[in-house]
């Protein structure tokens, strides 16, 4: 049938059963314009054509495989893609939640730290309750920690860091992982502190003792349990003597020597008030020695 005569056809008033052989004829001759060119055969193949790229196995087949290529070809890339594929094919299997923890390590291995939160993120979201549960929330922890920048940049990351370790010790006290998390929290504590003290010498070299001042009395409240407690201590001395509050000056003089008397930065200070004919001497009113009581240094 000629597509003029279909059209013909078609602007009429058919019955119903005519109507339905029409509407056939016109979806086959629509469809057979493609035809013109290329072979019956070749069309054919093209809609009869199956996607062999995809193969179902079974989940413990390819949790096995991931752990191979992890452990034994310490492959953690394509681990990772053998996990993802239990997830795929087998969602709401016990290996699926297995291999998307091993999914989050085999990330955190492989230095893929935004790949680990998202798994590990995940699979505390839908398995709360279970025991690996501690293990994925330190993971996430863990992937921030390791990307702790150097004092000198902004530290962001080391503020996030924190939040999840901390995370991990309230959620899980009496887990292996609380310990751990604790002693990186002291890690990036220090970071945080070092980072005030980096600033405050700028400030001190800039001659912006206020600003300065600031960044060491960050420290010394915030910051009490670091390595960085004795220096700020110090420069407190040094920028109070400075500007001739020399009452301040004594007092971290003092405060320092009372709680760190073997410190070289102790030795530093004294020999500092001492050559403006002073001697450390502590204001208990002060806000250093307040600070230091509070957490009975």
């Amino acid at each position: 049938m000629s597509a003029q005569r279909m059209t013909r056809e078609l602007s009429r008033e058919p019955s119903k059963a005519s109507a339905r052989r029409l509407l056939q004829a016109a979806a086959l001759f629509v469809f057979a314009l493609p035809l013109a060119g290329c072979g019956t055969g070749e069309l054919w193949d093209k809609f009869t054509a199956k996607d062999d790229t995809f193969v179902e196995e079974p989940a413990d087949k390819l949790y096995n495989q991931g752990l191979y290529l992890m452990n034994e070809k310490k492959d953690m890339k394509a681990a990772n893609k053998k996990f993802e594929e239990v997830d795929r094919q087998h969602p709401y299997s016990d290996w699926a939640r297995k291999s998307l923890l091993m999914s989050a390590y085999a990330s955190y291995q492989s230095g893929d730290y935004d790949g680990c939160i998202g798994a590990a993120t995940r699979y505390v979201t839908l398995h709360p309750g279970s025991p690996d549960a501690s293990y994925a929330q330190y993971l996430i922890a863990a992937s921030h920690y390791d990307q702790i920048p150097d004092i000198s940049r902004d530290q962001g990351r080391t503020e996030k860091a924190i939040a999840s370790l901390e995370e991990v010790v309230r959620k899980y006290p009496n887990s292996e992982y609380a310990t751990s998390a604790k002693a990186k929290i002291e890690g990036a504590r220090d970071q945080l502190a070092g980072r005030e003290m980096n600033v405050g010498r700028y400030y001190m070299q800039k001659r912006d003792y206020t600003a300065a001042i600031n960044r060491y009395k960050a420290v010394v409240t915030q910051y009490q349990t670091t390595r960085h407690v004795e220096e700020a201590l110090f420069r407190l001395t040094e920028a109070y003597m400075t500007i001739g509050i020399v009452g301040e000056a004594q007092t971290a003089a003092a405060v320092l020597g009372h709680n760190f008397p073997d410190s070289r930065w102790y030795k530093d200070a004294y020999n500092l008030v001492k050559s403006g004919g002073l001697e450390p001497s502590e204001n208990q009113g002060s806000w250093m020695s307040r600070a230091f009581k509070k957490i009975g240094l």
